[in-house]
């Protein structure tokens, strides 16, 4: 059984409705003062056709004497979480993509963005302004945060509580169709960011159809979702049709699997290995390439190894261990989870193997933690400096570029782009946007948001001595967040945003960076001297790369033995840099700037590879 409306003709409809916590359930209109008893289909499932609707029309479901509520699978809430649904005419849009093809793995240039904060408008039409800015940056995909329908209007996303809907204060389903269409017309691909661990707790009423969650197993916001229990089938199928609804209705490239080690299942068939097989069916049906990445903590390689070799048969993971290598050298930071990190050795292995923690023992976990692997393409691992998580959750929501210099900001970018695996970057990122990116809801219920106040201080109790996070209830939280589109056109950010723009201009044209085998990364560091140097090669092509992390100058002992010219240096006047120190074809051991970054490439075929031991 398919879960929610669809129209079966000209003013036809047909709803399904799983509610085995009902017996009698009635479909209700209540601006035609019209109801429609549901018919009974077994194991829990209920259905009616209905006609004399058009798209718009309200309705609700009442499951027994005066309890009354929206569809679990509504495809619009347009006055909100406590509202009714109302029916979506999905084949009225008008789509002009049809020659869209998405980028390929290897080309993925990730940009992720939360809707309400991206522009002053905080709508799917804003973000739609600002596409010709991604475009010219060189992103090749659009990530969006959840935006499945959540209470008021100002949250992060991952307390939605409508799967189906698209939030309708960021401009509901026909805002979010043009979004990707518009995406699609300027070759970005368009990355949906779903929730399949938990619901928000303001709205959700999931429990009054049937078993949705179970007691079995505990998450970080509650109950798990049942996918492996009695009656699981049904919970199953509402979460995998969710996933295609978004491919089939919005054209949707690729989804971003919230947390994906609170999806609890002892099943012989994981729900993420059946989810993965089912859009890739879909995708293939329709001939589209669909791919899915997973956020995952547990450096688990049977995220992306295939389905047949025992993996779940995702496409992609997130990569906490390079962000966490890079910025503990970056900034020094040594508190919680970064206290496994802060060698250059730590960053040499995240850029030559993925995982840092691989099984050794991890301080802040006590214990082993991870295993390595090695025989995943380096794409399928996506690397970042930033992103909501490593922003929102730290106590004062503080953005890399409130935290380290310029020309560490720069220095970072080289790391982000030579390295191997996926970039992701987060809004703002590229012309160096110092505004929080703080936790924020407007939940109705005032008992809730004092719950939400009290856990946010226990999270940071630790860190209290230097202040309290953000109230996230107020609209000032929320409007601290919002981009400042001015810094992206002069000063530091101009210059910060043209380093952007070439980097993924050279990323996306360089053989030896579209090369995913690890085997072709060579990595050299020195702990002393605070340096980490590589060569990519593919494509008949070759670069080196070298990156000081401390502040003062530093002599590397390698020696190129000509045929090299440099691509680019971060200390160039033209990224808002002081000027290059490096020679443009270098003869012998380099001595880059503090906190700078060079990238060289071979210009002759007879060009002798990078020699020396040790920096």
């Amino acid at each position: 059984m398919r879960h929610g409306p669809r129209r079966i003709g000209e003013d036809a409809w047909e709803f399904s409705l799983w509610a085995p916590k009902s017996r009698s359930p009635r479909l209700v209109f209540p601006e035609k003062g019209r109801s429609v008893f549901l018919e009974k289909q077994g194991r829990g499932w209920w259905r009616a056709d209905v006609a004399g609707l058009a798209a718009g029309e309200r309705y609700v479901f009442e499951l027994k004497d005066g309890l009354v509520r929206a569809d679990p699978a509504s495809h619009h809430q347009p006055d909100g979480v406590r509202g009714s649904s109302a029916l979506v005419d999905h084949d009225a849009f008008a789509w002009t993509d049809a020659d869209f093809v998405p980028p390929a793995p290897n080309k993925r240039v990730i940009y992720e963005l939360h809707v309400g904060t991206f522009t002053p408008q905080g709508t799917f039409d804003g973000a739609g302004e600002k596409l010709d800015h991604l475009a010219e940056l060189g992103a090749t995909c659009l990530e969006i945060m959840p935006v499945a329908a959540f209470p008021g209007g100002r949250n992060w996303g991952y307390d939605g509580v409508f799967p189906y809907a698209a939030q309708h204060t960021y401009g509901g389903p026909d805002g979010l169709k043009r979004l990707v269409d518009a995406c699609h017309a300027r070759g970005l691909a368009v990355i949906l960011d779903v929730v399949y661990n938990h619901l928000g707790p303001e709205g959700n009423h999931l429990r009054d159809f049937g078993p949705y969650f179970s007691k079995k197993y505990a998450t970080p916001w509650g109950e798990s979702l049942n996918f492996d229990g009695p009656d699981s089938d049904s919970v199953r199928e509402f979460f995998l049709q969710n996933a295609l609804y978004w491919i089939e209705h919005y054209h949707i490239d690729g989804l971003r699997l919230d947390a994906v080690d609170e999806i609890r299942d002892d099943g012989p068939n994981h729900f993420l290995r059946e989810l993965s097989g089912r859009v890739k069916d879909c995708g293939a049906a329709s001939g589209r390439n669909v791919f899915l990445i997973a956020e995952s903590m547990k450096n688990d390689p049977r995220m992306v190894r295939e389905a047949a070799a025992g993996g779940h048969g995702l496409d992609g993971v997130w990569n906490d261990d390079f962000h966490h290598a890079a910025h503990r050298l970056l900034t020094g930071e040594r508190n919680g989870y970064y206290v496994d990190y802060g060698r250059m050795a730590h960053l040499a292995k995240a850029v030559g193997r993925g995982f840092v923690l691989t099984g050794q023992y991890s301080e802040y976990y006590r214990r082993r933690y991870g295993l390595p692997a090695p025989d995943a393409p380096a794409e399928r691992f996506v690397s970042y400096l930033q992103n909501h998580d490593q922003i929102g959750n730290r106590l004062s929501a503080e953005r890399t570029a409130a935290l380290v210099s310029p020309e560490s900001l720069r220095l970072a970018a080289v790391l982000l782009f030579t390295s191997p695996g996926t970039p992701l970057l987060f809004m703002g990122e590229e012309f160096g946007e110092d505004r929080p990116f703080p936790y924020f809801v407007s939940h109705r219920d005032p008992a809730l948001l004092e719950a939400v106040r009290r856990g946010r201080k226990r999270e940071f109790a630790a860190f209290m001595r230097r202040g309290e996070p953000a109230d996230p209830a107020l609209e000032k939280t929320f409007q601290a967040a919002v981009l400042d589109w001015d810094k992206a056109r002069g000063g530091d950010g101009a210059g910060l945003s043209a380093l952007h723009r070439e980097l993924i201009r050279l990323r996306l044209a360089h053989g030896a960076l579209l090369n995913g085998e690890r085997k072709s990364v060579r990595v050299w560091f020195s702990e002393r001297k605070k340096l980490l140097a590589f060569t990519r090669q593919g494509g008949g092509r070759t670069l080196f790369c070298l990156f000081n992390f401390s502040a003062r100058t530093a002599r590397a002992n390698l020696a190129f033995g000509g045929g090299w010219r440099k691509a680019l240096e971060s200390t160039e006047t033209r990224w808002g840099g002081s000027g290059a120190v490096l020679p443009a074809t270098p003869s012998g051991p380099l001595a880059p700037a503090g906190r700078s970054a060079v990238v060289y490439e071979v210009f002759s075929p007879d060009a002798a590879p990078v020699s020396g031991d040790s920096l």
